[in-house]
């Protein structure tokens, strides 16, 4: 379900059945577009992808996430994570690693899950991403990548 909403909203998606699929997976989609600046601050797949520190002039950005919504294709995120605030939508593409015990069916289950998972210290922010940014405002005409990644790939690990 959650595959099929978020492509539904112009998002790209890949199953990968392991760890090691996945790293391939994401290795071959950033040869393959040849992005040569690859913005990743999180530790577990920092060695795999980071190769610039500088934010502002990255081809993409990795991040993960704190859950994804099936029924709506969202990608759920927090200030919590060591991505923080701005990772996921100053990149012009972003490219979420998530695993299936992330996957929650609506939007109530994953705000009861963050407030189990930080027992009373909700991170300051939490960002709901649905696809690639887009916007209407002019002419009635859809543009996408105007405030946020003009694309967004999720990548879903077997967990």
């Amino acid at each position: 379900m959650f595959a099929g909403e978020f492509v539904n909203l112009q998002g790209k998606f890949a199953f990968c059945i392991n760890e090691n699929d996945m790293l391939q997976q994401v290795q071959k989609l950033i040869t393959e577009k040849e992005w040569t600046k690859i913005y990743c601050s999180e530790d577990k797949w920092n060695a795999a992808f980071s190769n610039t520190i500088n934010l502002a002039g990255c081809d993409a950005s990795v991040t993960g996430c704190e859950f994804l919504v099936a029924r709506t294709g969202t990608i759920v995120m927090s200030a919590a994570q060591q991505s923080g605030r701005t990772t996921s939508v100053y990149a012009p593409v972003h490219i979420c690693i998530a695993y299936t015990n992330q996957l929650v069916y609506d939007i109530k289950d994953a705000l009861q899950l963050m407030k189990e998972k930080y027992a009373g210290n909700i991170p300051s922010l939490i960002t709901f991403a649905s696809g690639p940014s887009r916007t209407a405002d002019i002419e009635k005409t859809l543009v996408t990548g105007v405030h946020g990644p003009k694309e967004v790939y999720c990548f879903l690990v077997e967990a």
